[in-house]
C-alpha cells in the first residue's frame, strides 16, 4: 500500500466523520452553549486532553519552523469558523461553501508552491464551481453566501487552503502535537468570537455536567483522533487533493441533515451537490491513470 493511497484514504474517512460533526455542535447549542461557545468548549477540551502528552514530549515542537506552526494554528482557526457556521446556516450549504477551498488550493499549488496542475484537475475544479453556483443561485439570486453561517464556511475554506499549503511546505510537526496546535488555534478564535456572537451562557450544575461530557467526547473523537490523522495525511498530499477528497463530507453532511434535522434539499441543491461530487471523482482520476500507465513504481 503506497503512502499516497493511505493518506488519501484517511482524508476520505475524515470527511465522512466530519459529515456528522454538526450533530454534537447543535446538541451543545441546545444545551445552552450557543454560537462560538460550543466550539470553544469542544476545542478547549481537546487542548486539555493533549496538553499532558505535549508537555511530556516537548521535543516534538522544539525547533519547528514557526511558519509551519502558524499554518497549523491557522488550519484550526479555519475549522473553528466552519464549526460555528453550522449554527447560523443550513448544514448542506455550509459544508459545500467550505469546499470552495479546492479552488484556492489549486491557485496556491500552482503559483505559490510551483506545482504543475493537471488539465483534468482544472476541469474538476470548473465542474465543482458550477455545482456550487447552482446550489447558491438556484432560486434566481446571486450565487453568494446569504447568511453568517455561509460566510463563515466560505472564509474558513479560504483559510484552510492557505493552511494546508503552509503545512505541506513548512511543517514537519508530528500528528499529535499538530492536533494540539490545531485545537489551540480553533479554541483561541472561538473564544475571541464567542462574546461577539452570543451572550455568556447561563447554566446550572446538571446542565454543566452534560455539556462537559458532550464537549469532551466530541473533542476527543473529532479534534484529537480524526485531526491527528488528517495532519499526518495533509503533509503527504498536495493541498488540492486534500480539499477535494474531503468532499465526502458533503454527502454525509447533506444526507444526515436531511434525515435528522429535516433540512430538505431543493432540486438545484441536489443537482449542484452531484456536480461537486463529480468534481472529486475527476480530481482522483488523473493520478490513477498515471499510476496505471507508468508501469508501476
Amino acid at each position: 500500500m503506497s503512502v499516497t493511497f493511505l493518506a488519501s484514504a484517511i482524508v476520505i474517512v475524515t470527511g465522512v466523520f466530519w459529515g456528522v460533526y454538526w450533530v454534537p455542535v447543535r446538541a451543545l447549542a441546545g444545551m445552552g452553549l450557543d454560537g462560538a461557545w460550543g466550539t470553544g468548549a469542544i476545542t478547549l477540551g481537546a487542548v486539555v486532553m493533549l496538553l499532558p502528552w505535549v508537555m511530556a514530549r516537548r521535543e516534538g515542537l522544539r525547533g519547528q519552523d514557526p511558519l509551519g506552526i502558524a499554518a497549523i494554528l491557522l488550519g484550526g482557526a479555519a475549522f473553528a469558523l466552519y464549526s460555528i457556521g453550522f449554527l447560523y446556516g443550513k448544514v448542506a450549504l455550509v459544508v459545500l461553501l467550505w469546499f470552495f477551498s479546492p479552488v484556492w488550493s489549486v491557485l496556491i499549488a500552482r503559483f505559490l508552491l510551483g506545482m504543475r496542475v493537471p488539465s483534468l484537475r482544472l476541469v474538476a475544479i470548473a465542474v465543482g464551481l458550477v455545482g456550487l453556483f447552482i446550489m447558491l443561485g438556484g432560486d434566481g439570486g446571486l450565487p453568494l453566501p446569504r447568511n453568517l453561517g455561509e460566510w463563515m464556511a466560505f472564509v474558513g475554506g479560504i483559510l484552510w487552503a492557505f493552511a494546508t499549503a503552509g503545512m505541506r511546505l513548512r511543517s514537519t510537526v508530528a500528528p499529535l502535537p499538530a492536533a494540539f496546535l490545531f485545537a489551540l488555534g480553533a479554541a483561541v478564535l472561538s473564544f475571541v468570537l464567542a462574546p461577539l456572537l452570543e451572550p455568556l451562557p447561563q447554566v446550572e450544575g446538571a446542565d454543566l455536567a452534560a455539556m462537559a461530557g458532550t464537549a469532551l467526547v466530541t473533542g476527543a473523537l473529532w479534534w484529537v483522533v480524526s485531526i491527528a490523522g488528517l495532519m499526518w495525511a495533509a503533509l503527504r498530499l498536495d493541498p488540492a487533493r486534500v480539499g477535494i477528497l474531503l468532499m465526502t463530507e458533503v454527502v454525509f453532511g447533506a444526507v444526515t441533515a436531511a434525515v435528522f434535522a429535516g433540512e430538505s434539499l431543493s432540486g438545484a441543491e441536489i443537482a449542484g451537490g452531484g456536480l461537486v461530487i463529480l468534481c472529486g471523482l475527476l480530481e482522483v482520476w488523473p493520478v490513477k491513470a498515471r499510476a496505471q500507465g507508468g508501469g508501476g513504481t
